[in-house]
């Protein structure tokens, strides 16, 4: 083989190689166009999807390289500040001071119910009481107890 023609084939080789990279380069660039227009979150893998190159053709280019890390940097959303420990704290002593007090106030509110309850069963008696000894002999109804009074 002569130098001439070794050099003639290794150009060519460097032209075809260098299309090929062009077509590539142009069809992750519609790619990465077309994830943008649809709204889809740009990344390297889902340029190499779209595209049809590896990840290493993508890594390789430094321009493409880096439009896809600004896209992808700018699509992340910015997570929201976490309150300090503090206001965490002091957030959990609120609450449970809230749920005490809750519970303090719900145990006064049964027990004056039962109370009441209490009451009115001793009134009710008072006078089932009162009518037997005015109906003379009249039958008296047994009471019946509601709950655990």
């Amino acid at each position: 083989m002569t130098d001439d023609a070794r050099a003639k084939r290794t150009q060519t080789l460097a032209a075809a190689a260098k299309a090929k990279s062009q077509v590539k380069t142009q069809a992750a660039e519609k790619a990465i166009r077309t994830l943008v227009k649809r709204g889809e979150p740009i990344t390297f893998q889902a340029v190499q999807r779209e595209a049809g190159v590896s990840h290493a053709f993508l890594y390789n280019h430094p321009e493409l390289r880096g439009r896809i890390e600004r896209l992808r940097a700018q699509a992340r959303p910015v997570p929201p500040p976490t309150p300090p420990a503090d206001e965490q704290s002091t957030l959990v002593l609120t609450l449970t001071g809230q749920i005490t007090r809750l519970k303090k106030q719900h145990r006064e509110e049964v027990q004056a119910l039962r109370d009441a309850l209490e009451r009115a069963h001793g009134e009710n008696l008072d006078l089932r009481r009162e009518l037997a000894r005015r109906g003379e002999g009249a039958a008296i109804p047994q009471a019946r107890t509601i709950g655990p009074c």
